[in-house]
């Protein structure tokens, strides 16, 4: 499935042939205090939250998945216990997840870590809808990407 919102996206290609490993996450941005984990064109709002947030001394490391199948755990491991708090976003259902999956993993792996729950960030739970106005409702954004990491970072909300 492909979103109609990307279609006007731009951005850098690279000369030449490139390769985007599978399995592999990428760390789009290096932190300390807590870990947000996306993928996709959703990831757009935790730089934009991380932006907001690195003014208020929050500093956030954001890993883009990008393959979910299969999923670089260990990428996400290893900074959780760097950040000890996790903040997963997703453009999905909360029911049956990817966000599910990894909050599962990183509670099985690395529970000892975490310094507060693990929040998910994801799409409202109902159907969604086409009109712009409640399409822009129905999707998270970056306003609620920083709630949930002043929760997990205990700022006040």
């Amino acid at each position: 499935m492909e979103s109609e919102q990307m279609y006007g996206d731009k951005g850098d290609v690279p000369d030449g042939d490139y390769i985007i490993p599978i399995g592999v996450a990428d760390i789009k941005r290096e932190g300390t205090d807590v870990t947000i984990v996306s993928f996709g064109k959703i990831i757009k709002e935790a730089h934009i939250a991380a932006d907001e947030l690195a003014k208020e001394g929050i500093s956030c490391e954001i890993i883009d998945l990008r393959t979910v199948r299969p999923m670089d755990y260990d990428c996400i491991i290893k900074s959780v216990k760097k950040t000890n708090r996790l903040v997963v976003l997703e453009e999905a259902w909360p029911f049956a997840s990817v966000a599910s999956e990894i909050a599962y993993i990183v509670q099985e792996r690395a529970f000892d870590f975490l310094d507060a729950p693990i929040q998910r960030i994801t799409t409202a739970d109902t159907p969604a809808p086409y009109a712009p106005t409640l399409l822009k409702e129905w999707l998270p954004n970056a306003n609620d990407v920083i709630k949930a990491v002043k929760k997990v970072t205990n700022k006040l909300v």
